[in-house]
């Protein structure tokens, strides 16, 4: 996906804005639509302002989404779609009427911030590279021309296959064919502008491919030995930051040391092929809640200290029609039915799912197939150590009699009694994580173990 046309939380103040902190970044989040089964855009603006998340960033400018977003406080980065591109080029005109209609038709109400002209284009097998400066100069001389130059910036979103080195972080270099015709000229309006350069980072996909080679926690933020880049001799306590560091190595060595950096995508697959190494909701969870806690409680990278980490994650959503592997329709944070595909905190005040003083429940994932939900039952009931009494014929809990109901009373005991450790809720993919206490009947779930 990254690596791909269509690859894919959060954050990023493009210049006009400030930060928050001085010495922590913010999370944002990709808001993908490649499904038929997503809630309405207005429910899904109460989801983001639910779970405090106030940047988004969407692959389109679709008018009910951006209607919806209208006075919600959330800040917003549209796209301009690769297949625009050319004709975004070719005409002043076309960019004028583009912005007009799909932006300044919104604002303010609607809270642009950015437009991120193309996605991944240097990968897109439609030969739109040769298009992409100039389609990003049009449309900043569009937003120039209605006077929203200063509240919006243009970028446009790199895949790390941008690079033709990555490894160490030190000697990371852009791929020579696209240096003198599109990475320096991009990177001068970038600077020109104050823009950001965006990038799309997935540390799963390196770890995918080298898991002889990468450790696994390195990946997901948790504690390790750490690597020491033979360059410089900084040391890297995870992935992400040596992939970032590349970047701004790569933009160092053209002559560019200054334009800033946003993570535009980043993300783990919950769910994926058996060849697809690491994906997997307890992996997901470790990932996506290792790297909000890097961003809201760190400083920058090890190459860039004092430069805030902002971050996109991907994505709100598993979508269920995009194409390729399993891990493609697996990288939600949450169901179509909004609940949880496990739980992230999205605040660096948030406890851990696994300490005692946070208050979560595990239930059982209505969607997936009865034989799941009996095998994972059985599982809890039985080796699992669950304290299934409550559900048996005539006590507490037997009522309703559902598969559902049974399997998350087992599933939430199993959770508590293993301490609400991460990947003690998943059955295989049947339960997710809940931060408010499930309801079925007038059965009480128990928070204790």
């Amino acid at each position: 996906m990254a690596l791909f046309v269509l690859s894919l939380l959060m954050l990023s103040s493009f210049s006009a804005i400030s930060y928050t902190h001085a010495d922590s970044g913010m999370i944002g989040v990709n808001y993908g639509r490649i499904a038929n089964n997503l809630p309405a855009p207005e429910k899904v603006v109460e989801l983001l302002k639910s779970q405090g998340i106030n940047r988004v960033k969407l692959y389109d400018t679709d008018k009910s989404v951006l209607t919806a977003l209208a006075n919600s406080g959330i800040k917003v980065v549209v796209s301009l779609p690769n297949e625009n591109l050319a004709a975004a080029s070719a005409d002043q005109s076309y960019t004028d009427n583009w912005v007009q209609e799909n932006v300044k038709k919104y604002t303010p109400a609607t809270d642009i911030e950015a437009i991120a002209v193309g996605n991944e284009v240097f990968v897109d097998p439609r030969n739109t590279t040769t298009y992409l400066v100039q389609a990003m100069k049009n449309v900043q001389s569009s937003l120039v021309k209605f006077n929203l130059d200063e509240s919006i910036k243009v970028s446009s979103p790199i895949a790390l296959s941008a690079l033709a080195n990555s490894y160490p972080p030190s000697s990371g270099s852009f791929k020579p064919d696209l240096i003198e015709p599109v990475i320096k000229p991009m990177l001068d309006l970038l600077r020109k502008t104050s823009s950001h350069i965006m990038v799309n980072a997935y540390p799963f996909f390196a770890y995918a491919a080298n898991a002889d080679k990468i450790s696994l926690d390195y990946a997901l933020f948790k504690e390790n030995s750490g690597n020491v880049d033979s360059g410089n001799g900084l040391k890297y306590n995870n992935l992400l930051d040596a992939q970032i560091d590349a970047v701004f190595a790569a933009m160092a060595a053209v002559g560019f040391n200054d334009v800033k950096l946003v993570v535009t995508e980043t993300g783990w697959p919950s769910a994926g092929d058996e060849n697809e190494i690491g994906a997997g909701s307890a992996n997901a969870a470790a990932y996506n809640g290792g790297l909000v806690k890097r961003v809201l409680t760190g400083n920058g990278t090890p190459l860039k200290p004092k430069e805030p980490l902002n971050v996109y994650l991907f994505a709100l959503f598993n979508e269920n029609q995009k194409t390729g592997p399993t891990s493609e329709r697996n990288y939600g944070l949450f169901y179509p039915n909004e609940n949880k595909v496990y739980d992230v905190p999205f605040s660096a005040k948030s406890t851990p799912v696994n300490d005692g003083k946070d208050k979560t429940w595990c239930v059982a994932n209505g969607k997936t197939t009865k034989e799941k939900l009996q095998e994972g039952l059985d599982y809890a009931c039985g080796e699992g150590g669950a304290d299934c009494r409550p559900i048996q014929k005539g006590a507490t809990c037997y009522d309703p009699e559902s598969l559902e109901a049974h399997a998350s009373y087992a599933f939430n005991s199993y959770y508590q009694k293993n301490a609400r450790g991460v990947g003690t809720c998943d059955f295989g993919g049947a339960a997710y994580v809940v931060s408010q206490p499930p309801k079925y009947g007038k059965c009480e779930f128990p928070t204790g173990h």
